[in-house]
């Protein structure tokens, strides 16, 4: 399983990011494999309650990478980190596949939830862009896209546009959404 998930992370990333050349440069120099590599090694140590060494394996790559991923975090294969600097994953955090995260992202916890879900669900081809943050045990809807720098803290619906702080709905299945009492804020 390790090894079909690293193949999918790389054949996403080769897919997704223009400036790709192959596959083995991107196995040996891209930092978001390395953190998605790591984070499964220390995934696999969570689940044999091993939870030290998870936690130990986990802040190497986190130092080496500069991405944070909490070992029980759950991240399909074939998700592309690009460009991964301080990238945050919860640990209550769920990624579908073929989710683009950029760097600076934050898919954290608001600190007052409680119980299994506090982190957020990342339904499949979601883009996040740089500096977004998304709090709490919320889900975002399948090919969503959250822009640079947004804060979202409800529910984003399928093929949805968020910008802004608070995040609030701009695009809805491809049409501008104009009105502000159906635009709730996010």
């Amino acid at each position: 399983m390790f090894f079909k998930n690293l193949r999918m992370d790389i054949d996403f990333a080769k897919k997704t990011d223009p400036s790709a050349r192959n596959k083995f440069e991107i196995f040996l120099t891209y930092p978001g494999i390395h953190a998605l590599s790591g984070h499964r090694l220390a995934r696999f140590y969570y689940k044999i309650h091993l939870k030290l060494l998870a936690r130990m394996t986990s802040g190497f790559t986190r130092f080496v990478t500069g991405i944070d991923i909490h070992p029980a975090a759950e991240i399909a294969g074939g998700v592309f980190i690009d460009h991964g600097a301080g990238v945050v994953i919860g640990e209550t955090a769920k990624i579908e596949k073929n989710v683009v995260i950029y760097q600076g992202v934050t898919l954290g916890g608001t600190g007052k939830d409680k119980g299994v879900r506090r982190h957020p669900h990342i339904k499949e081809g979601c883009v996040i862009s740089c500096g977004a943050k998304i709090l709490g045990g919320i889900t975002i809807g399948e090919n969503s896209k959250i822009g640079a720098g947004s804060v979202v803290l409800s529910d984003v619906p399928p093929n949805a546009t968020v910008v802004g702080i608070p995040g609030k709905v701009v695009k809805l299945n491809g049409e501008k959404v104009i009105s502000e009492e159906k635009n709730e804020n996010l």
